[in-house]
């Protein structure tokens, strides 16, 4: 089916967001109670990773994907809020389509990545569970270093 002459051609530039804050005098209600909602997000998720890092009781297979997942919100929630926050200061109610979907892609790329790496956490809590005495081999670093490199890559 061919194109018409004189059909409509207009492209979609950017999106009106509506519905978030329609009152003038909530914007700031609302950056603040989310600002903070992302600083205590961003800042338990980064106490989680330090407490993984440090700490040597904590290298096990377990916490090692617990580290990684919290890295994975992070980037979740860092995608999606400091340019809603953006918006709220400036008072602009568009996205350009290409930011849209640059976000949009990102978020997804993430979430699928959390998807895959709680299946992982899950049979890592399997095996500890159900098989505790062949845990150790079947559960070494490098077979959690490729679970975790395999959720990256499915994802991709």
């Amino acid at each position: 089916m061919g194109a018409e002459s004189g059909a409509n051609g207009t492209a979609i530039a950017e999106f009106i967001l509506l519905g978030l804050v329609e009152t003038p005098g909530l914007r700031p209600v609302v950056f603040v109670l989310f600002f903070f909602a992302y600083l205590i997000t961003v800042g338990g998720n980064l106490s989680i990773l330090a407490a993984v890092l440090v700490d040597p009781k904590l290298h096990t297979p377990m916490y090692f994907f617990l580290g990684n997942l919290s890295v994975l919100d992070i980037g979740c929630i860092t995608v999606t809020i400091p340019a809603m926050l953006g918006r709220l200061v400036s008072h602009k109610r568009t996205i350009p389509y290409g930011a849209c979907l640059t976000q949009l892609f990102f978020f997804h790329q993430l979430a699928g990545v959390d998807c895959f790496l709680l299946t992982a956490m899950a049979y890592d809590r399997f095996l500890a569970i159900c098989r505790p005495l062949n845990y150790s081999t079947r559960m070494s670093q490098p077979v959690q270093r490729i679970l975790v490199a395999v959720s990256w890559q499915l994802q991709s």
